[in-house]
């Protein structure tokens, strides 16, 4: 095959790989970039700012992700320990929108989804203070729960799938009902 061929070939790959995962060629591009730079190019670019900015655009997605993971646990912990009524609707709509966008940046970026368990127990304890500062300022939280509440972990389905939490002082789903 012909250096031109495989140059083709090569291209057809790439531009592939931009189409089904904007992160995985964005760290590829990276790194090729920064390959680039090391073997003293001649081409007229900024291979190490260039580099920098398509590394950035692969952490641009991640931070977006952490993002929504941060902001559907903190409402998960909400739903499950406060007693108000009213923002329950407001927190449950949050929670699916973000969910269908956590959805959407898999979909665009099928790379990502290898991290998604690591990342949520990154996130968690973040987003459970955050929560618990939330419940604190409506003096809705005592030391006591606040303890419980550090220790509870969601799992990857919880956070992404279609569990709620039952509405404090409702029996458990698998409760028996008179």
């Amino acid at each position: 095959m012909s250096a031109a061929a495989v140059a083709g070939t090569v291209m057809t790959q790439l531009k592939t790989l931009y189409e089904e995962d904007i992160v995985a060629w964005a760290e590829q591009q990276a790194d090729a970039l920064r390959n680039a730079a090391r073997t003293n190019s001649n081409q007229a670019l900024d291979w190490e700012n260039l580099a920098e900015e398509i590394g950035d655009l692969a952490k641009a997605y991640r931070s977006s992700l952490k993002s929504h993971l941060r902001r559907i646990i903190q409402h998960l912990v909400k739903l499950q320990h406060s007693p108000a009524v009213d923002p329950r609707h407001g927190w449950r709509r949050t929670i699916r929108l973000a969910r269908i966008e956590i959805g959407d940046l898999l979909e665009e970026s099928p790379s990502l989804k290898r991290g998604v368990s690591a990342l949520i127990r990154n996130v968690t304890a973040g987003a459970i203070e955050r929560a618990i500062a939330d419940l604190e300022e409506h003096d809705e939280m005592n030391p006591l729960m606040s303890v419980v509440i550090r220790r509870r972990p969601y799992s990857e389905d919880q956070v992404l799938g279609d569990w709620f939490p039952p509405d404090p002082g409702e029996p458990p789903p698998s409760a028996e009902k008179p």
